[in-house]
């Protein structure tokens, strides 16, 4: 029998009450066909078996050879191989497969459409959806949803009210597409027309509105979609205790959470973490472990959630605890798992915990991964080791333009200027194009280094080229490395001509640096401005107050500390700490609480002397009171950031490195007798003061004292 013969059969089987006149037109009997219908029936349970299960396990060529056995294979198996060669991206062969078909239905024209859209040739899939002789709701609303897959929501607008029918699913995928898009005054448009809706129609609206940052209108709709009466999925309530999360709606939640419990959700994995999130983000972490202790857990999602939580609350040894519990238990950490780990530990700047957990990552094979590669250059940077952060940045497989950034304002905190520029300069010749936090970070770098030519033109091309990426923080870096360089009124001068609002940050950066050039009258300036900001700004009163006592005017010190007193405001102490096997060792000026004061001020005696030898002589103006000169001497020998070293050099092995970390700006004079005392000890002392990185080695420090 030839091809065409079969064809004109199968018509007959579709049809079976035609005329016998058929059989005697093709001279063919009619228990000839009776056979051929039997044998190919016959084969089919047995084929189409095995043909799915060649097709679930992706072993194509063999389910291709089963489907060419089968004399006559049907409609429905021929779909099901072009589906199997659409979803692993095979898309040449179903198309080939779909033009031999010799019947073709409405399901194979919408299959192949949409392997068409899945594999992204949307010319082809408009081609077939134009050819299809008889297309149906399901036709029109795939293609609807590939023109939105594909950005074009006119198009898929415009095919959409074309349609001769709409279903409920044509109305959700056209809604889906408006709150995808950001466009919601029209998704919300849209929603009030639809003549029916379903939970789902419900759910794109509030998981939409969240989305696009509409949160108290997804909470309004999520309470006229109960007051209707429509019955909530697994899906809605994850979508609502999501946006109860976001604005920290914590009665409406733990109502949701009841609902949760009534409609017996209590152990879908997605709800469970929703719940973990809410809770967390409500500060709820107490309720969040009592979530997660109803059931013994294996999804690595659920303990990330959990994890990610205690982050979020700042408990990182929490954090840490639990991430340990999941090696135990045997739960493989995922990206995201080492992500929330490694910020916990920048969190606790736990330098020896972050290299454990890398280790991990390693042995899991997630060493070269972006995401975490990202968050170890992080953690790598805010414990005090740039060389590491490098290392991991160059091990990294696909970067990203977070790696790129993450690197480049890692390094510009430690004052490795020409390692910026270096980084950067790769960064274009890899096509990535730089954003704002990039540009922060390079204009960040020349001020830490000193480079204004660098820094202007850096300035100059944001300024004129990407005029939209132009922040305040961009400002805030200039107005700072004019002000190091000595240049007050042009800094002063740019501020007034500011494109944006100038707030108290910008001004300070200018304030900090008068002390530096002796500048008092655009240091009462900036002062003014500040506190015309900010009345309570206690930073612009204790650097004026400074720059006053720098000066020897000692009646103006009093009057600021009045203002000061009557106005409530309160200075911040001055704190160094180091973090020792994870145990946090504090310090303030003079000090004496410290277990091991004893030593510490033996230590620092010690030094004293040494530093003496190597020719040390006090700058008293960093003793900033009006005392006599023996007790600012005696106040500069036991600041806290000596202190803190001084408990680092007795408490941490001969040569290795010590890291100390400081809230506010380090002192001059610590930072001259620092870079004596790593000589006299021969070790690499690491400060990190309220703006950067100092790295001090025999006698030098990184800044090269441009700080």
């Amino acid at each position: 029998m030839n091809r065409s013969t079969v064809k004109i059969s199968r018509a007959f089987i579709q049809k079976p009450k035609q005329s016998n006149t058929l059989f005697q037109y093709l001279n063919l009997p009619s228990e000839s066909f009776t056979t051929i219908s039997c044998n190919a029936n016959s084969h089919s349970p047995k084929y189409k078996f095995l043909l799915s299960d060649h097709l679930k396990n992706r072993r194509l060529d063999e389910a291709r050879e089963v489907l060419n056995k089968i004399p006559y294979p049907g409609v429905h198996l021929y779909t099901m191989m072009i589906d199997g060669y659409a979803l692993n991206h095979r898309l040449d062969d179903a198309i080939q497969l779909f033009e031999k078909m010799p019947v073709r239905d409405t399901v194979s024209w919408n299959s192949m459409i949409k392997g068409c859209l899945n594999g992204g040739d949307l010319i082809t899939a408009k081609k077939l959806f134009d050819e299809m002789p008889g297309r149906n709701v399901v036709s029109w609303t795939t293609m609807v949803n590939g023109y939105l897959q594909f950005g074009k929501i006119e198009v898929a607008e415009r095919l959409f009210f074309e349609m001769p029918v709409k279903d409920v699913a044509a109305w959700n995928s056209m809604i889906y597409g408006y709150l995808k898009s950001g466009r919601v005054d029209e998704a919300v448009n849209l929603f009030r027309k639809m003549p029916s809706r379903n939970v789902i129609s419900w759910t794109s609206m509030i998981d939409g509105l969240d989305y696009n940052g509409r949160n108290d209108e997804a909470l309004i709709f999520y309470k006229k979609m109960v007051g209707f009466g429509v019955k909530l999925s697994s899906n809605t309530v994850s979508c609502v205790l999501r946006a109860c999360a976001n604005v920290m709606a914590l009665h409406l939640g733990v109502q949701t959470h009841c609902q949760v419990v009534k409609l017996g959700f209590s152990f879908d994995e997605f709800i469970c973490t929703s719940l973990l999130t809410f809770y967390a983000n409500c500060k709820q972490m107490e309720n969040a472990c009592k979530v997660f202790n109803e059931k013994l857990h294996g999804n690595v999602v659920i303990w990330t959630a959990l994890l990610t939580g205690y982050g979020l609350n700042h408990k990182h040894e929490s954090a840490l605890m639990v991430f340990g519990d999941m090696i135990r238990m045997a739960v493989l950490p995922n990206q995201s798992s080492f992500t929330s780990a490694l910020n916990s530990c920048s969190g606790l700047e736990a330098l020896d915990k972050g290299k454990e957990i890398h280790a991990v990552s390693v042995k899991l094979g997630l060493g070269s991964d972006v995401f975490v590669g990202n968050s170890l250059i992080v953690m790598y940077t805010v414990c005090g080791s740039i060389n590491d952060a490098v290392a991991a940045f160059s091990n990294i497989g696909e970067k990203n333009v977070v790696s790129w950034n993450s690197i480049i304002v890692g390094s510009a905190k430690h004052g490795q200027g020409k390692l910026v520029l270096t980084l950067f300069s790769r960064m274009i010749r890899d096509v990535v194009d730089p954003d704002e936090i990039s540009f922060t970070g390079l204009l960040s770098a020349c001020s830490h280094s000193g480079m204004l030519q660098k820094a202007r033109c850096f300035f100059e091309y944001i300024s004129r080229y990407k005029s939209t990426a132009i922040k305040l923080q961009h400002y805030v870096c200039m107005v700072d490395v004019l002000s190091r360089c000595g240049k007050l009124e042009e800094a002063e001068e740019l501020i007034k001509n500011m494109k944006v609002k100038p707030n108290s940050i910008v001004w300070l950066a200018l304030l900090s640096a008068c002390r530096m050039h002796s500048n008092l009258g655009v240091a009462e300036r900036a002062a003014k401005s500040i506190l015309d900001l900010e009345p309570n700004c206690s930073a612009a009163y204790v650097l004026l107050s400074n720059i006053y006592a720098s000066a020897g005017k000692w009646s103006d010190v009093s009057r600021m500390r009045v203002r000061m007193k009557q106005a409530g405001i309160v200075k911040q102490l001055g704190c160094s700490w180091v973090t020792l096997r994870g145990v946090r060792h504090e310090f303030v000026c003079a000090d004496r609480s410290h277990p091991l004061s004893e030593k510490i001020y033996q230590k620092l005696d010690w030094l004293g002397g040494k530093l003496k030898e190597f020719g040390y002589v006090p700058d008293e103006s960093f003793a900033l009171h009006d005392v006599e000169d023996e007790q600012k001497k005696e106040m500069l020998l036991y600041h806290s950031e000596r202190l803190a070293v001084a408990f680092g050099l007795v408490t941490t092995a001969e040569g290795s490195t010590i890291t100390v970390m400081k809230n506010l700006r380090a002192c001059g004079d610590c930072h001259s007798a620092i870079k004596l005392i790593a000589k006299i000890v021969g070790r690499e002392i690491i400060v990190r003061d309220s703006t950067r990185f100092h790295h001090f080695r025999n006698g030098m420090c990184s800044c090269g004292d441009y700080w």
